[in-house]
Formats: C-alpha cells, sequence, structure tokens
C-alpha cells in the first residue's frame, strides 16, 4: 500500500527525519570537537558528513526493503564498533599520549569512516523511505544540508569546549564516542 502525501506534508515530515538524523551527527560532532578543531577542519568534516548523508539514503532508497533484513544490523553494528573504536583511541590518547597512534578523524580514510559511521542510520531510513513515494531529491537535499548543519554546530560546540577543559577534553570527547557507539550497539 503506498501512502501519498502533499509536498507541504512531506517537507515537514522529512526535515523532522533529517533532524532526527542530524541530532546524532551534532552529538558526535561535539565529541569530535573535543580535541580541539580549526574551523578549516570543522568545515570539511561537517561537508563530508552532509556527502554521507546523502549518499546514505539514497543507497538505502534503491536497495529497497528487501535488503533491510539482510543489511540493517549489519550496518548498524558496524557503525557502533567505528564509534567504540574511536572513542577508546581518544581516550587512550587522552591518557598515554606519547604511545598512542591516533586515527584522525578529520583526515582521510580516518574521516571517511567517521562520515560513514555517523550516516549509518541514514541508510536506514533510506530503506523504510524506499516505501513511499517521497521526493528524492527533496530527501537528499534535506538529510545533506541538515546533517552538515547539525555536524558543524556540534564540532563547533565541542571545540569551544575543548578550549574551556584542555586535556580533559578529549577524555570526554572519547567518552562521548564510547557511549554513542555502545547505544548503536545494544
Amino acid at each position: 500500500m503506498h501512502f501519498q502525501m502533499s509536498m507541504v506534508q512531506q517537507f515537514i515530515t522529512l526535515l523532522l527525519v533529517a533532524i532526527a538524523l542530524g541530532m546524532d551527527a551534532m552529538s558526535l560532532g561535539l565529541g569530535i570537537g573535543m580535541k580541539g578543531l580549526r574551523n578549516v577542519e570543522i568545515a570539511k568534516i561537517s561537508l563530508t558528513i552532509g556527502i554521507f548523508h546523502v549518499i546514505m539514503p539514497l543507497i538505502g532508497m534503491f536497495l529497497g526493503l528487501y535488503l533491510h533484513k539482510i543489511v540493517g544490523d549489519i550496518t548498524q553494528l558496524f557503525g557502533a564498533i567505528l564509534l567504540i573504536v574511536f572513542g577508546l583511541q581518544m581516550l587512550y590518547h587522552a591518557i598515554r599520549p606519547d604511545h598512542a597512534p591516533e586515527i584522525s578523524k578529520t583526515a582521510g580514510w580516518g574521516l571517511l569512516l567517521f562520515a560513514m559511521s555517523v550516516s549509518v542510520d541514514a541508510l536506514s531510513v533510506g530503506f523504510s523511505l524506499g516505501l513511499f513515494e517521497v521526493h528524492i531529491g527533496l530527501v537528499v537535499t534535506l538529510f545533506g544540508i541538515v546533517g552538515a548543519s547539525m555536524a558543524a554546530i556540534g564540532l563547533a560546540i565541542g571545540t569551544r569546549v575543548s578550549q574551556l577543559l584542555g586535556t580533559y577534553s578529549e577524555v570526554l570527547g572519547g567518552l562521548i564516542l564510547l557511549v554513542f557507539g555502545l547505544k548503536f550497539l545494544f
């Protein structure tokens, strides 16, 4: 059974979903921001998260509900494990900065893996949206803009907090990522 909404209803519904997805990006951005970031890094991370908030629901919508039973749980597990690894790595680096090789979440593969882990829930939402007749352009535009904006807010707040807390901010940031990873795992 297909459910059709007016464009205004669809916009409001999708905006609320985008905000819900963006809340994770903002919260996790807060944790990464605790490392203390420059504005250029905040922009790069936010843009990457925004791009993944476009790509992941598209993949989900095109794969559809059929694969959700098979892939849905695996993607959530993958995202949770990545966040736990990043959180533990940040904690270890804060405790033993001279012994811990750091996985950068602001460049290269580390950035891509972080953005993917933040956007895994958008993949699942894409699976669900594939059941309804939604405007794909509207979905990806809203998800991308809101995801990137909320990530930027979280990163900026985290960076400001790191300036106030000093070395304790990396511990707090690692704990935030660890808690979210565990939340997604269970």
